[in-house]
């Protein structure tokens, strides 16, 4: 069996340290932890080791301010939903970005206003949602 690249995905936390970046801004670890700590225990230095392997992966940039490592994503919301979804398609439905659609409409996951929106898109209509 073919193992997957350790630099593609994340990990469920390194997902979630990625999500504090991304609607937080840059921050140092001490931030980063306080934002995903938030409610519940969470060790500092896991962030920290999260925060390091993401900068490996190159998913996040570092610079040094006041002694301290200020992180920041290099790689965008969108970005990681992109790829996220191609290797969802790829993996799980055969590369048929079709049925992965069957699979959310049968399973009554997108509502036929969505469908409508979808549409209009395909069509070349502006988004109105944003």
């Amino acid at each position: 069996m073919k193992r997957a690249k350790r630099s593609e995905g994340f990990t469920p936390l390194e997902l979630e340290v990625m999500q504090a970046l991304w609607t937080g801004g840059p921050g140092t670890v001490q931030e980063v932890h306080r934002r995903v700590a938030a409610g519940r225990s969470l060790a500092y230095n896991t962030v920290q080791t999260v925060l390091g392997i993401l900068h490996r992966k190159g998913k996040v940039g570092r610079s040094c301010e006041q002694r301290a490592y200020v992180y920041s994503p290099l790689v965008s919301r969108e970005q990681a939903g992109e790829r996220a979804v191609k290797t969802l398609v790829e993996r799980l439905f055969g590369g048929s970005p079709e049925e992965l659609i069957l699979s959310m409409v049968k399973s009554r996951q997108v509502t036929p206003e969505q469908l409508a929106r979808i549409e209009r898109l395909l069509e070349g209509e502006p988004d109105d949602h944003g």
